[in-house]
Parts: C-alpha cells; sequence; structure tokens
C-alpha cells in the first residue's frame, strides 16, 4: 500500500506537475477519493517519506468537520426523538390521546423524554385531557435531514448557529481534518526506490557506490536521551537518617564485618548462650571456617566469668559456658555486634591499654570533639556512634519479613545518663524524622536493662505502629570491657525497610527490593520521609 500510493504521488506530480488537493487522489484499491481524515493521514505519512528524500515539497491545510455521535447516527436511521413521539400519537379528535405512562412504553424513557419538549416546541403536539395528540398532519424531520447531510458532508448548508446546536444536544462532534498541497522537490523523480543508508564493502568492490543515491544523514535529529543514576528509596532513606545523626553529632561506626563470631554477636552482649536466637532456626552459620580467631585472652576470661559464675555485682546466668559456642562464625544478626567491637576499644584507655586505630574505627578518620566530647582523668571519652547497614536472620520470607534487612543503630556513651535522657533523646530524634508523636512500652533486652520498645503513631496508617527497641546497656556487658562503674550507655535500633515502606506506601517488602520493583518507581520516588 505504501509504495503504491508512493508510486500514486509521484505519477501524479510528473502528469500535473502539481497536486492542489491530496482529497481529490484515488488510493490504490478504493476506487473512490481520498476523503476522509484516515486517509489523509495515510497520505500524510507518504508525503513525509518522499520529503526525507527532497523528492517532494508540501504544505498543509486544516480543515474542519463534523460526525455523527451514535445518538445521531440513531436518528439518522429511525428519525428525531420528536418525529418519534409525534408518529405515535393519534390525530386531535380522532383517537385516544396517548398519557406520558403510555408514551414511555411506545417509544422508549429517553425519547418520550427529549421529544415531547421539542415536539411541543415545534408546535407538532398538544395536550387533549390528561394525554397526547397531534396538532399537525405532517411534518418536516429537520433534525434527521441534518444528520444526513452532516454524515454525506460533514458540515451543514444551515450554517454555524444550527452545527452549534446539534454539538450542544450532543447529536455531532466537531473534529479536525487536513489535506495537503503538492509539489516537486529538488530530488523529483518518478522512481521511488529507497536510497542507501550503509555503504558496505560489497558497494566499494563493485564500484556500486559511485551510482547509488544514499540518505543524507540528519545532523539535527535529536538522540534519544540517556537516562540518569538514581537512589533506591532505601538509599534515599537511609541517607536521611545517616544526615540527621550527623547534625545531632554522631560520628559513623564502620560495619563491614557481616561475618562475626558467636563471641562478638552474642557473649559479649551478655546473651546467654542457650538463647533461642542462637538456634540454626534463627541465625545462619558459616560451615567453612566454622570457627573464629580467638578474641584477646582477658576479656574473654571476664566474659565468660559473668557468664557462668557471676561478677561486677551479677550472679551471671550460672550455666556451664561453651568455648565451642562462642567461636562459632555467623552471619550477624544485629549490627550491635559492631557496636559491642567499638565500644571495647573506646574502653581501652580506661583499662590502661592502647588499641591501635581505635579513634579512627569509630571517626572515619575525622578527629571530632563534638561527637566523642573531652577525655576524662580515667581516660574514658564520652561518645556518639551510629551505623546503618545490613543485618541477616534466617527468617521465613513473607510480605513484611527477608532474611536479609537493614539496621539503624545508635549509641550513646557518657557518665550518670538515665533513662530520662533515653527517653528525651529519642523525642528529639524521631521529631527530626517528622514523628511527634511517640511512645515507650517496657520491654525485655538479654543486654539492655531497663529496655524499652518505641512506638509513633502514623496518620498514614491511622495506629500506632512499633518503630524501634532501645534500652541501656547492662553493667553484666560494660564493666568486663574495662568502663568505669558510672559509664552509661544508651542504645537503640529499629529497620530501614519499616519507615520506606510506610513512606512509600509499599505493603509488601519484596516489592521494595525484589525484581517486581519498576524502575520508574525508582526514578521517580521522592528523596523526602515522612
Amino acid at each position: 500500500m505504501t509504495e503504491a500510493l508512493q508510486q500514486l504521488v509521484l505519477i501524479t506530480l510528473d502528469e500535473q506537475g502539481t497536486i492542489d488537493d491530496t482529497r481529490t487522489l484515488i488510493l490504490p484499491g478504493q476506487g473512490q477519493p481520498a476523503t476522509s481524515n484516515d486517509d489523509q493521514i495515510t497520505i500524510l505519512g507518504v508525503l513525509n517519506s518522499l520529503l526525507s528524500r527532497e523528492m517532494i515539497t508540501y504544505e498543509t491545510h486544516e480543515v474542519l468537520s463534523h460526525a455523527l455521535t451514535p445518538e445521531g447516527v440513531q436518528i439518522v436511521d429511525k428519525g428525531s426523538h420528536e418525529a418519534r413521539v409525534w408518529s405515535v400519537l393519534p390525530e386531535k379528535g380522532k383517537g385516544t390521546p396517548v398519557n406520558p405512562a403510555e408514551l414511555k412504553q411506545l417509544v422508549g424513557d429517553e425519547t418520550a423524554k427529549v421529544g415531547q419538549g421539542r415536539a411541543f416546541k415545534n408546535g407538532w403536539i398538544g395536550k387533549e385531557g390528561a394525554g397526547l395528540v397531534k396538532s399537525i398532519t405532517q411534518i418536516i424531520d429537520t433534525t434527521k435531514n441534518d444528520m444526513q447531510e452532516v454524515a454525506s458532508t460533514g458540515t451543514l448548508k444551515a450554517g454555524e448557529k444550527v452545527l452549534a446546536d446539534l454539538r450542544k444536544r450532543k447529536l455531532i462532534t466537531q473534529r479536525k481534518g487536513q489535506w495537503f498541497t503538492v509539489n516537486k522537490g529538488p530530488n523529483f523523480s518518478t522512481s521511488a526506490a529507497k536510497p542507501e543508508t550503509d555503504l558496505t564493502v560489497d558497494m566499494l568492490a563493485s564500484g556500486a557506490w559511485k551510482t547509488s543515491t544514499f540518505k543524507k544523514y540528519n545532523f539535527d535529529a535529536e538522540g534519544v536521551p540517556t537516562n540518569g543514576g538514581a537512589l533506591h528509596p532505601l538509599l534515599k532513606v537511609r541517607e536521611e537518617f545517616r544526615n540527621i545523626f550527623l547534625e545531632m553529632g554522631f560520628a559513623e561506626m564502620p560495619t563491614s564485618s557481616f561475618v562475626e563470631s558467636g563471641f562478638w554477636c552474642f557473649d559479649a552482649l551478655f546473651v546467654p548462650q542457650q538463647h533461642p536466637a542462637r538456634d540454626l532456626q534463627d541465625t545462619f552459620y558459616i560451615s567453612d571456617p566454622q570457627k573464629s580467631l580467638p578474641p584477646e585472652p582477658e576479656y574473654y576470661k571476664r566474659v565468660s566469668r559473668v557468664h557462668e559464675h557471676g561478677d561486677f555485682g551479677s550472679t551471671g546466668y550460672r550455666a556451664p559456658w561453651s568455648h565451642e559456642e562462642s567461636s562459632k562464625l555467623l552471619l550477624r544478626t544485629h549490627t550491635t555486634a559492631s557496636s559491642a567491637h567499638i565500644l571495647y576499644k573506646l574502653a581501652a584507655k580506661c583499662r590502661g591499654e592502647t588499641v591501635e586505630g581505635d579513634e579512627q574505627e569509630y571517626t572515619h578518620g575525622a578527629k571530632s570533639t563534638t561527637s566523642l566530647g573531652a577525655e576524662g582523668d580515667d581516660g574514658f571519652r564520652p561518645a556518639k556512634l551510629f551505623s546503618i547497614d545490613r543485618v541477616f536472620r534466617n527468617e521465613a520470607v513473607d510480605a513484611t519479613h527477608l532474611a536479609e534487612f537493614h539496621q539503624v543503630e545508635g549509641v550513646v556513651a557518657d557518665r550518670g545518663l538515665t533513662l530520662a535522657d533515653l527517653i528525651g533523646f529519642m523525642r528529639v530524634f524521631f521529631k527530626k524524622m517528622g514523628i511527634d508523636k511517640v511512645r515507650f512500652k517496657p520491654a525485655y533486652n538479654p543486654y539492655t536493662e531497663p529496655s524499652l520498645e518505641i512506638f509513633a503513631f502514623h496518620p498514614m496508617l491511622n495506629k500506632w505502629v512499633e518503630v524501634g527497641n532501645s534500652g541501656m546497656f547492662r553493667p553484666e556487658m560494660l564493666e568486663p570491657m574495662g568502663f568505669p562503674k558510672d559509664v552509661r550507655v544508651h542504645g537503640w535500633g529499629l529497620s530501614l525497610e519499616r519507615p520506606t515502606m510506610i513512606r512509600y506506601g509499599i505493603n509488601n517488602i519484596r516489592t521494595l527490593v525484589g525484581h517486581k520493583n519498576p524502575i520508574e518507581n525508582i526514578e521517580n520516588s521522592p528523596a523526602v520521609m515522612f
């Protein structure tokens, strides 16, 4: 069809010199002029193809036309509403008048409703008693005649006023059409053969390139826009958390140790070796290698003693200590294992020891007096530390749980801290996230006492939701590290996935991090929290 139409345009131009109106063209296989808008759209595609080869030039002419709506088509077939109402009524004085209810049964609700008013207005019908009768014996259905004229010509000789009335009655719709005037171009030819787009080895070898016509490069054509990189919603919310911590004077802890020993992940935190969290059902253990290198011997002895026999004012768990359990390698179940490493190094000066790189461990090389405070006579130095990284738990995957997720953790170490300090700090921290309504509920954690679960009221969900866990680290954890007795440490943690899902209205965590998350969602997600 396209090649035949191209040939038709070129031959017509060759014979006539110009095509004044493309609506006069007889399209191949149709046998009638191309008067419809669809025909002109087809012709436009052919003209643009020839124009790109400079074989023709053309001018566009716009024209307004009208088409019938489904109701207009029905009027052409059955007559106007008013004519149908008139046709079912008896002549005045020659029959029983038709009441409105009977009229609806004869012509239908819509026709009766619309037709009565227009028939009265035209003087075609009148009332007789409680019913309706014909007022005249003959009518001219002007509306039907107008519809037939619009259907055949796209317009009306009666003028714009009548067309406007028909549009208002939704019997016709206005549409824009176009037609074209076509002239010869600088490369005009009656041959519609496409120019070559590539110079091939065969053309060079045979010399065919000398007589071939090549398509010109369009140096003004715009290339396909390249997509820039976009942060995942998790990373956007992570940056919000990170900025809040940095604004409050915290230093970021390193958390690159995904594999930890049972000692640092559990024992150093005063988690009993018989705790259910250490079972295979809850923790991923490493099969090769199975055991870790031993920790510092004296610290290991203090930790094992406080577990098995008690010390530092505690009776301990009074359960046999297992070196094998302590040396197992595992994927860390919380970033508190990394916090334990840093707290142990922070307590080094209190023990009168020097741990190489201890300060850099929790400041990333930047000496921050704002976050770490001034050193005391006993070597203790206050600290405010945070981390955001992945943890792993052997959980069944469902809409709200994955075996791998992110934990946001904060630690504040100073002298004389109280539970009231922790609650006050939590209120400020969550307010910076946009959460004003916060509640605290007593809870149990092996390594914090007292412990608090944190709940926040979310207006989008219209309910209180748990957003984190917190508490004050136990003396059984801190004093074996070497901290003075008056040093207290606040600790709290929350997930990164839950606030991200709430922020972006996601109800299935697998949609957030899985293959079902469209790239458009990642590119268009705003980098703002609550």
